[in-house]
């Protein structure tokens, strides 16, 4: 199998399952108990939220470790919204996030919460001026994703963060795409909250992390012993703390070399593609977007179909197709792409282990299919 989905999951390093192997085996103890064997696995842990704070350029302190992006975003615009609530019912976030956080704002919708749903332009790019104008008196959170899981159109979020600072309201990024592949500095994007996913990275499933700048609050989401001071409660786990903390150090170590490996792959890709089938769309924008991510179209054809045809070929399709009728991801619908172009939609993520024999390969299995497909 050839596989080109790095942006849904991605393998964990050798050199994090390495790191990790006595955590398993010989280091189990909690890092809560007083004797040596727990306090072993809190300076793991330590050693952990380090070198993921250096990843992101803030201070450990400032980390709290939980299971997931999902449960980080959860925990932000739920936590914020009701930590606030005596301030203002209002937040505001864009049309194209994952359903980690559109889902969360339309559960607080459903509780009486306002939710601005910003529009985006024709590439996926929100504009920080139409975010300007949603602001009220009653804004508590402003909630922009870093770079789009499915486009790799990165947002404005250090404009954004002026915007929001002069307006005295917190702003949150979910970064899940974007950490380990771009640059993510804390104070270049003026966040106040950023959320990360290992398993985006080459740390396991089941990790994440959340930056929480020094003055924010919420309402945590799990209570229980206190934890992460006090912020999630539940046993740490220490094993994917340390993974996550590997993995963060190894993305820090390699960011440059993996940049232009990633976008030098990801350009041939498109090439190639574009070689077989002239009509091609590019979906997202030209410069602005993750080194990594080729989300193009196949008009006249369906995506679903290519990709079916291709079982030795794993990427992800932008729309789903069911007899006549086409339902377009949210994030296609969002930048107006019309059913006809977005049928034919695929996306393509290359990752660390992706070489230029595979991409070959690879284009040239899409190729052969098209030619049948047509």
């Amino acid at each position: 199998m050839i596989y080109l989905d790095y942006n849904a999951t991605t393998p964990i390093a050798p050199e994090v399952a390495a790191g990790i192997k006595k955590y398993i085996v010989e280091e189990f103890g909690n890092p809560s108990s007083a004797y040596a064997l727990g306090q072993r696995a809190h300076t793991a842990i330590a050693q952990a939220r380090q070198q993921v704070a250096n990843l992101l350029g803030c201070q450990p302190q400032e980390l709290v470790f939980l299971s997931c992006a999902s449960e980080a975003n959860n925990t932000v615009i739920k936590g914020v919204a009701h930590h606030l609530q005596a301030r203002g019912n209002h937040l505001i976030t864009t049309q194209i996030e994952h359903p980690a956080v559109l889902n969360p704002c339309l559960f607080l919708l459903e509780q009486g919460f306002d939710i601005s749903f910003v529009p985006v332009d024709g590439r996926g790019q929100v504009d920080p001026d139409d975010i300007r104008r949603e602001l009220t008196a009653k804004t508590v959170l402003i909630s922009v994703m870093h770079a789009n899981n499915e486009t790799g159109a990165i947002q404005p979020l250090a404009e954004i963060g002026t915007l929001a600072r002069e307006a005295g309201v917190w702003f949150h990024s979910d970064a899940a795409q974007s950490v380990g592949k771009i640059p993510t500095r804390m104070d270049e994007l003026g966040v106040d909250f950023l959320t990360l996913a290992g398993h985006k990275f080459y740390a396991p499933k089941g990790i994440g992390a959340l930056y929480v700048r020094t003055g924010c609050g919420f309402t945590p989401l799990i209570h229980g012993g206190g934890q992460e001071a006090g912020r999630r409660s539940g046993t740490e786990n220490v094993i994917f703390d340390v993974a996550l903390g590997l993995a963060a150090e190894l993305a820090q170590d390699r960011l440059a070399q993996d940049q232009i490996h990633l976008k030098a792959l990801r350009d041939r890709l498109h090439q190639r593609l574009q070689e077989f089938f002239p009509a091609l769309v590019l979906n997202g924008p030209e410069q602005d977007r993750l080194p990594n991510t080729l989300n193009v179209s196949f008009p006249g054809l369906s995506g679903a179909e290519i990709l079916a045809a291709l079982p030795d070929l794993a990427a992800s399709t932008g729309a789903a197709c069911h007899g006549p009728e086409v339902k377009l991801s949210h994030v296609l619908a969002a930048m107006g792409i019309s059913r006809a172009v977005g049928r034919g939609a695929v996306r393509f993520s290359v990752g660390r282990y992706t070489t230029e024999t595979e991409i070959d390969q690879a284009a040239a299995m899409i190729g052969r299919c098209l030619q049948k497909l047509r």
